[in-house]
């Protein structure tokens, strides 16, 4: 009788994941995960900004059907009234749980992370997150500040505790509830980081010494950027310490030293992350239930780390799009447990050496919208119908489609050719990504826009070979794209150009 979901969800983490190949960092629990998991290596957000990428997976639809490319919105209102993941769950006869930053809190949830709709009990969120931006920053001047960089001694925080290790013991408080009362479960956790402050236990940025901390390998802006495409990462320059620099807007650059500190401090929180996640799957572990739960790890979107002179998301660059993805399954992506075996015991990266590999890879391009029917698959539920071209009335279907053909651990690693004829020469898989902006010049307002304000949509088009970006005219009271008013085009051939710094848009005809 159906499996139980655990679903991980983190905020703001690109891929520097052991599993993903990155060197640098120490994140063996998630690489741990990893290696009994069909690991995506390029999945790709539907907008890069977390509450309209958050709606648009957990109803999995696009954001052009949520009409939420910022926070101000509740779709059930303001577009349609979509079921939801966890309420197709709940409606099937799960027990739905959230804990920590699953929603965006706010308007775009209805204040309530969407509760009673998505989830059975209200939502638990942990009482530190109020004091996120607040100043607990120790500085050289030994003053507290609020600033970017905030690597903290967690006894002086307030509560003497951070919000994602709240979320974990909450967390486990449930997993072990949940053990005893025989009810399938879907329980969606939530993590903080590595958003901004960058705000930690401090012991982490032990694991990354200064002097092994490179710069991006393309820190400028690239020249045929177009204006439009550019996000002057705003909130990182409103933080005390990056407002101490003085950096020019839009294009001045940051330190070089300072960038090396925000990388480092990235990695740290990336580390602390890990830990967390350890402790949530090892309890998983702990309670019994490793062999009949499906654990899904993803973000919301990646984050800039001064590549092409930019940071925080904000963009159609992979940097910003791309996060990690990854499905647990039991007996399927593994052979099933014998009972009482550990497949998550807790790694301490503090001493954990070596790395571990996944146990599928799939290079196929796939998207965050497919989430919901991918794990109505695998659940064994009926997978929600493809919306028609118009869905705004339709309250249960999705944009998305399930990617459970892509999982092949049966034989071996990376999938080769495929089983389906028809299908491989049909598909070429793309994801779609989009982004607002006010005007074809960085503006202060150009991250975030308000509805209102948003006069230019740049929609992106990646497959495996390219990006392929336009930036059109949008009119905001009826939702509309121009496609016949291109403002500014890019196109980057992943081949010989994997960071995206050289576009040829206007080499090409137009008429793709």
């Amino acid at each position: 009788d159906g499996m139980n979901v655990l679903f991980i969800i983190v905020d703001d983490l690109r891929p520097v994941l052991g599993c993903y190949g990155d060197k640098l960092v120490k994140s063996p629990n998630i690489d741990q995960l990893a290696s009994q998991s069909m690991v995506f290596t390029n999945a790709y957000a539907q907008q890069a900004v977390c509450a309209p990428s958050r709606v648009s997976f957990l109803t999995g639809r696009r954001p052009d059907t949520t009409r939420l490319y910022d926070f101000y919105s509740y779709w059930r209102v303001h577009a349609g009234n979509y079921s939801t993941m966890p309420q197709y769950f709940k409606e099937n006869g799960y027990v739905t749980l959230s804990v920590g930053k699953v929603f965006h809190p706010g308007v775009s949830s209805n204040y309530s992370d969407d509760y009673p709709y998505s989830w059975s009990i209200p939502p638990f969120h942990p009482s530190a997150e109020k004091h996120e931006n607040d100043k607990t920053c120790r500085g050289k001047d030994g003053k507290l500040h609020a600033n970017l960089l905030c690597p903290v001694n967690v006894t002086e925080m307030p509560g003497g505790t951070l919000p994602d290790i709240q979320s974990t013991e909450e967390a486990i408080h449930l997993l072990n509830i949940m053990k005893t009362s025989r009810q399938k479960f879907f329980l969606a956790v939530g993590y903080h980081k590595p958003h901004i402050p960058l705000r930690y236990p401090q012991e982490f940025l032990k694991l990354y010494p200064l002097e092994n901390i490179t710069l991006a390998p393309d820190p400028w802006v690239p020249k045929k950027l177009p204006s439009v495409a550019y996000n002057p990462w705003m909130d990182i320059r409103q933080r005390d310490d990056v407002e101490a620099l003085n950096v020019s807007f839009p294009y001045g650059a940051l330190p070089d030293d300072f960038q090396r500190q925000i990388r480092q401090s990235y990695y740290a929180a990336v580390s602390y992350l890990d830990v967390q996640v350890g402790l949530l799957l090892s309890a998983l572990d702990n309670a019994g239930l490793s062999n009949n739960t499906i654990v899904v790890f993803t973000a919301d979107h990646g984050w800039s780390l001064g590549e092409h002179g930019e940071w925080a998301k904000y963009s159609n660059f992979d940097v910003a799009t791309r996060v990690p993805l990854m499905f647990y399954v039991p007996g399927m992506t593994t052979s099933p447990v014998s009972q009482g075996a550990r497949v998550f015991p807790y790694l301490d990266p503090f001493s954990h050496i070596g790395g571990s590999v996944p146990q599928g890879q799939s290079k196929k391009v796939v998207e965050l919208v497919s989430l919901f029917p991918t794990l109505a698959e695998l659940a064994g539920l009926q997978v929600p119908p493809a919306c028609p071209e118009m869905s705004f009335g339709v309250v249960l279907c999705t944009e998305g489609r399930s990617i459970v053909h892509y999982f092949n651990i049966s034989e071996g690693k990376v999938e080769e050719g495929c089983d389906d004829i028809d299908r491989c020469f049909n598909e070429e898989p793309v994801a779609f990504s989009q982004y607002p902006r006010p005007a074809d010049t960085p503006q202060w307002n150009s991250d975030k826009p308000k509805l209102k304000d948003i006069r230019i949509m740049g929609y992106s088009m990646r497959t495996i070979d390219y990006r392929y970006t336009l930036w059109v005219q949008f009119d905001p009271n009826n939702f509309s794209a121009n496609f016949q008013d291109v403002h500014a085009g890019e196109l980057y051939m992943m081949e010989n150009d994997p960071n995206q710094d050289y576009n040829i848009y206007n080499n090409t005809s137009h008429g793709w």
